[in-house]
Parts: C-alpha cells; structure tokens; sequence
C-alpha cells in the first residue's frame, strides 16, 4: 500500500509529465507555390496533400518529434476526389500522401526534435522543381536545378542543417 508522501510524489511526477509533454510544441511549414504552374505539394509522415495554384500558400503544423519528414511537389497530377496520378512525386495515386514520392522529386527533409532540428535538401531521387527552404533560425537554402549546391546529390554529402528546436519553415517552390 502507498504512502501518503509516495502518492503525492507519483503525482506530482505525473502532472510534470504532462506539462511537460504539453510544452512540446508543433513546428508550422509554410508552403508557398511560386511557380507559374499548379503544383501538388505533399508532406510525410503527417499524410498531407493538396492542390496549390500560383501564389498560393498551404500550412502544415507538424509535431514535435516527427523524424524523417518530407515535403515535395508533385507536378502534371490530375485528381478525381482524393484518388488520381502525378508525373513527378507520385504517392501511389493518393491525394493526401502517407507514402514517399515516386522520382524525380526535390525534397525538403527535416527531422523536428527536443532542443534541435536538422533540415536539408535532396536531389538524390532527382530533381523536379526548384525549391528554397529555411528556418526561422538557420540557414537559408535555395535549390533551382538539379546542380544545386545546397542539395545532398548522394547520401554521403555533408549538407544537413542545425535549427533552433520546433522552429518554423518556409518551404517555396519555384524561388
């Protein structure tokens, strides 16, 4: 049988915990389209899609401890309701994306961690459009073609980028 004081202390832990874990705050990605085209971005793993016409702006909230997150934009997609093809970035015919893209894509990957996030971009699966993604911390990186200096070209590239932990993103195609 417990204590009075073992109770309140068993308590009192479980209320730190809690804050704790309410603290954890989301990052925001913003994601802009400027592209003169329609481009459907998607974002794993927190399973989103959608259509975005030049100049428009789609924000995605992702949770605190998301790793291996991905953001790209799909391009030549023709959709009817939730189901349909894309010619570059394809996600198995979804419109809301729980799976990667099929190449080429550019990627925009970040893992949104404790004290720290890392960000990067990749053209390792090939490059299907232009692309600047930052940090309202870190460093800027801007990806225009697929010889971007800024983008892993294989997995042994040095290019992963330090934020300030859940930070918010700008993700813009077509910079």
């Amino acid at each position: 049988m417990a204590t009075s004081s073992s109770s309140s202390m068993t308590l009192l832990l479980l209320v730190l915990g809690a804050s704790l874990a309410a603290s954890a705050s989301a990052a925001t990605f913003t994601i802009t389209n400027n592209c003169g085209f329609t481009v459907w971005p998607a974002a794993t793993p927190v399973g989103g899609g959608t259509q975005l016409n030049r100049g428009g702006t789609w924000t995605v909230n992702v949770p605190a401890g998301t790793s291996s997150g991905r953001v790209w934009a799909r391009t030549g997609c023709s959709f009817n309701g939730n189901r349909g093809s894309c010619q570059t970035g394809d996600c198995g015919g979804a419109l809301a994306c729980t799976l990667s893209g099929q190449p080429p894509l550019t990627l925009a990957e970040f893992t949104i961690g404790g004290s720290q996030d890392f960000y990067d971009i990749s053209v390792i699966d090939g490059f299907n459009v232009g692309m600047a993604f930052s940090c309202s911390t870190g460093v800027g990186l801007v990806c225009r073609d697929s010889g971007c200096p800024d983008a892993y070209h294989n997995p042994n590239d040095v290019k992963t980028h330090a934020c300030g932990g859940n930070s918010n993103y700008r993700v813009t195609f077509c910079p």
